[in-house]
Order: structure tokens, then C-alpha cells, then sequence
């Protein structure tokens, strides 16, 4: 009975902490504020294995870890007030108080983002006190009927249905309530409908994308692009409210805009290809969409910034979002004529939530945590001497241009193969420097030439294929890229830490002899 009310008392917690979160921040929900704290307290090397691990499922494996944690020490807590009710009280308000500092821990935290933790403790105590009360008076069935107010095990049941029950009522008003809250946001986005460019992209040229069997599209879908970031839960930023503060050193005329008037100004077009610092030889986490915006070279010039080459005071433009991520990004960068945005659309459509709408940066040629921020609401000019943004708090580097990459998609990694001419194909990227050539050996041998993709401007991946006529037997193929300046992809491996991973990729396949059934191979990551 101990361990049914620990557990019973967490539950109707935690469903009164979700209603009183959703009344308020969700963001300052027990799990989620305590797992944010988790994921700025993990050092670097555990949260690179992490998502490594588990990919874009790291958010939901780390909410679980920590349901699972919390269910450990409501059992606990459960047979502690068995013994020693007050101790077991006192745990329960240990647990609200951690709660609430990890909330006010949170980027732009107020004293009101604790109380979810504290309301959601308070419940569970007085949950955990009414159910091991209840529960020492209980009787077997059958037994002779005991003092004033004892129930016998039935009735002790009918207590944990009728509280479960209304912690499912608690918790299913809480989720309208959130729903709700995001109902604003959810329908301001089906309303914005993007505008025309000024200066559309031109079509994909003819022959970038290869079209070979096991190598993706050349414009990454939505729904397929990858996501990685800190945000446990994603923001739903209400496009009718949404504002963008432009201010710092250097700022001679400080803008404030919502959507209507960002998007008064000329609105362009680009293909742009991102990627991921976190992204290991051969990963997954590189992209190419087609993004529509406004240039923020041009929007920080209307404001009376210069660029350091122009004597301006600010290297560092700092960019916030609604979550409280910051994201430091060179100004000299930004303003160098390269195409970067404040984007509202993604491969023709309003962005998707998950990819910060209603606006975010995207800036060729430098890695997503320098650049890519995500539901953008402060641009803050100032220098990199005086501030540091979240990642560079955490080991990585204060500036990070993309490295040239290069990727094996096909054959996949463990592939058995029939021998016979095979098509090796993949992507490579250098943003902002373009990729000339891509070669690929075979077991240490010469380097041999790829059939490269038509070019897409110099901010886009490449697509690549190269025919290898495969004889029986294990074999080991390899990639390697040549950038735009005649820089050839280094060998050299090195991991993601603290500016973005380098080697080439390497896959591991063996080819059937005829008539034979061998074993896969493995992959050379």
C-alpha cells in the first residue's frame, strides 16, 4: 500500500504541476524545467554520445529517464511514510523545491515558473498523507469491523480509482488548457500565407538531383529535416504577437518589428544547405531547403550597424530566442554579402514549428549553433570578448565555419552486395565555398573520379555518384571532397567537439560471390 501511494501521490502531482504550467509557461512544467537543467549540466562527451544514440529521439529518452527516475523515488517515498510519514513529506517537498529551482534555473525564468513544481508538490503531499492514513486503517475483507473510520481493502482501492481518476481529469484539463494556449499560435500560422519574393530562387537545375535508388532528394522535406536542438518542448510562437528587438553596441537606430513590418521589406529566396556541429563523419544531420526571408545584412545596415571591416564597435551578433537560446553569430558574416536570412518559409511553405516559426536565421557557411536560431525574438549587437552564447558556455567554439564534408548513402552501411557494377553515391558540402570534386577509393587504392551533381550556387550540397564495378569479396570504400578553393577534404579524424568533426567516410560492404550467401560487412563510421 506504501508503494501504490507513493506512486498514486506522484501522479495527481504531476497532473496538477501540467495544469498549473498550462495556466502559465508549459515550459515550466516539473519534467521539462528539470529536464532542461539536465541538458545545460551534461557535459559535452554524454551529450554527444546521446545523440549519437538515440538521434532525434534524445528528448523523448531523456522525459522518460526522468519519469522513470521519479517513479523510483515515489515507491520509495510510498514506503518511507509507511514508517515515518513526515520524512516522507518532507521528501515530496524536496522534490517541488528542485523542481522549482531547475524552472527559475531556465533562460528568462520568472518567480512564477516555480510555482508549477510547488503546486504539483503540494498536491502530491497531500495525496501521499490521505492515502497512508487511509491505508493503516484498513481491514482484510471479512475481518470484524474496526474503529471509527476504518475501511476495509475494497474501499482503500476505491480511494486510489476516485484520486487516479481525478488526476486523469486534472491532467486531461491541463492538456486543453495547453492546447488552447497554442490554439492562437496554431491558427496564426495557417493564416500567414508567405509573401512573393522580390527576388525568387531559380528552379533546381536540371541534374543536381541524381535520382539514384537509396540517395535522398535534393531539397531536404520538411518533415525529414533534421532537428537538434535544447527545446523539450516547442515553442508555438503566435505570429500576430511575435516581436523582434534589434538593439546593442553600434546600434544607431534600435528597431523593434513585428511580421507585417519585417516582411515590408524585400523579400528573397535561397537554397541553403545547414548542418550540425554535432554532426559526425557520415551523420545525418545536414539538410538543403529552400528558404524565403528578409536579408539581415541589409536589416542591421537600416539599423546604423557596420561591420567590423567598417570600424563597427560589435563582432558578435547575439541572437535569442523565445526559449532563452542564445546563439552568437559573427557580424562580419552576416553583413558580408553572403545570403543571410531572417526566414519565414521553408521549401514553399510557412516554416514548421519544429524548425522556428514564425522566424529564424539560417547563415551559409556557418554551423546551426552559430548561426541557426530558431523562433527568433532579440538580436543583440556586442563583442565576443564580452559575451559568451550557451554553447560557447559549454566547450564549443566561439566560431565554427562549416567544414567540407563528404557521405556515403549508398551502399548502406552492412550491405551484402551481388557483384557487378554498383553505384556508390552520396552528398558532400562545403557552404559558402561550393564543392568541386569528389573522388572515391576502394581497400586503399587510387582515388577515383565521381560524377558530380549539377551545382546549386555554392551554399548547397552536391550530389554524387561514381560507378564501381564490384568483384567478390570484403571491401572498404571511401569519400572524399575538394571545396571551392582547391581545399581537399582532410583524412584526418577528429571528433565534433569543439568546432565540427573531420575525416572521410568510410563503409565496410562485401560482395557475393555467385551462388553464395556471405555475411554483411560493416560500417567504417
Amino acid at each position: 500500500m506504501g508503494a501504490v501511494s507513493g506512486i498514486v501521490a506522484a501522479v495527481a502531482g504531476l497532473a496538477s504541476a501540467q495544469l498549473a504550467a498550462a495556466a502559465g509557461r508549459p515550459e515550466a512544467s516539473p519534467v521539462t524545467a528539470v529536464g532542461g537543467a539536465v541538458v545545460d549540466l551534461t557535459p559535452v562527451a554524454v551529450r554527444e554520445w546521446a545523440i549519437r544514440l538515440f538521434g532525434t529521439s534524445d528528448k523523448l529518452v531523456l522525459g522518460l529517464g526522468i519519469l522513470a527516475v521519479l517513479a523510483a523515488v515515489a515507491v520509495g517515498t510510498g514506503l518511507l511514510a509507511v514508517r515515518h510519514l513526515p520524512a516522507a513529506i518532507a521528501v515530496t517537498g524536496g522534490c517541488g523545491l528542485v523542481g522549482a529551482l531547475a524552472a527559475l534555473s531556465r533562460p528568462d525564468a520568472s518567480w512564477r515558473d516555480a510555482l508549477p513544481s510547488l503546486v504539483g508538490a503540494l498536491v502530491s503531499a497531500g495525496v501521499l498523507y490521505l492515502l497512508v492514513t487511509a491505508g493503516k486503517r484498513t481491514r482484510p475483507a471479512g475481518a470484524a469491523q474496526g474503529g471509527a473510520g476504518a475501511m476495509d481493502r475494497r474501499g482503500f482501492g476505491r480511494l486510489v480509482v476516485a484520486v487516479l481518476a481525478a488526476s486523469a481529469g486534472v491532467g486531461l484539463g491541463a492538456r486543453r488548457l495547453g492546447a488552447h494556449g497554442s490554439a492562437d499560435a496554431t491558427a496564426s500560422r495557417a493564416r500567414f500565407v508567405l509573401p512573393r519574393p522580390t527576388v525568387p530562387a531559380p528552379p533546381v537545375p536540371a541534374g543536381a538531383d541524381l535520382r539514384v535508388p537509396g540517395l535522398g532528394p535534393f531539397l531536404t522535406p520538411d518533415q525529414d529535416f533534421y532537428r537538434v536542438d535544447t527545446a523539450l518542448v516547442v515553442p508555438r510562437v503566435d505570429a500576430d504577437t511575435w516581436r523582434l528587438r534589434i538593439h546593442g553596441e553600434g546600434v544607431a537606430r534600435p528597431l523593434t518589428l513585428d511580421l507585417r513590418r519585417l516582411l515590408a521589406r524585400p523579400v528573397v529566396e535561397h537554397d541553403i544547405t545547414l548542418t550540425c556541429v554535432s554532426n559526425e563523419v557520415g551523420g545525418p544531420y545536414a539538410g538543403n531547403a529552400r528558404w524565403l526571408g528578409v536579408r539581415l545584412g541589409d536589416l542591421l545596415r537600416e539599423a546604423g550597424v557596420r561591420p567590423p571591416s567598417e570600424g563597427g564597435p560589435a563582432d558578435q551578433l547575439v541572437a535569442r530566442s523565445v526559449d532563452g537560446m542564445t546563439i552568437g553569430t559573427p557580424v562580419e558574416a552576416v553583413m558580408d554579402g553572403r545570403a543571410a536570412l531572417l526566414a519565414v518559409g521553408m521549401n514553399g511553405r510557412p516554416l514548421p514549428f519544429a524548425h522556428g516559426f514564425p522566424v529564424r536565421m539560417v547563415v551559409p557557411g556557418l554551423y546551426g549553433y552559430v548561426s541557426a536560431c530558431k523562433w527568433l525574438t532579440e538580436l543583440r549587437l556586442t563583442t565576443f570578448a564580452a559575451y559568451d552564447a550557451y554553447w560557447v558556455r559549454r566547450s564549443w567554439a566561439q566560431q565554427a565555419t562549416v567544414k567540407t564534408q563528404s557521405r556515403i548513402d549508398t551502399p548502406r552501411p552492412y550491405a551484402d552486395l551481388a557483384p557487378g557494377r554498383v553505384p556508390v553515391a552520396g552528398v558532400a558540402w562545403a557552404q559558402h565555398r561550393g564543392i568541386e570534386r569528389v573522388q572515391v577509393r576502394v581497400d586503399g587504392g587510387p582515388w577515383q573520379e565521381a560524377r558530380l551533381g549539377t551545382a546549386d550556387g555554392v551554399d548547397t550540397w552536391r550530389q554524387w555518384v561514381w560507378p564501381w564495378e564490384a568483384t567478390p569479396g570484403p571491401h572498404t570504400l571511401e569519400v572524399r571532397a575538394t571545396d571551392g578553393t582547391g581545399a581537399v577534404q582532410t583524412g584526418v579524424r577528429t571528433g565534433t567537439v569543439p568546432d565540427g568533426a573531420t575525416g572521410w567516410h568510410a563503409v565496410d560492404v562485401r560482395v557475393r560471390a555467385l551462388g553464395s550467401g556471405l555475411p554483411a560487412g560493416a560500417d567504417r563510421q
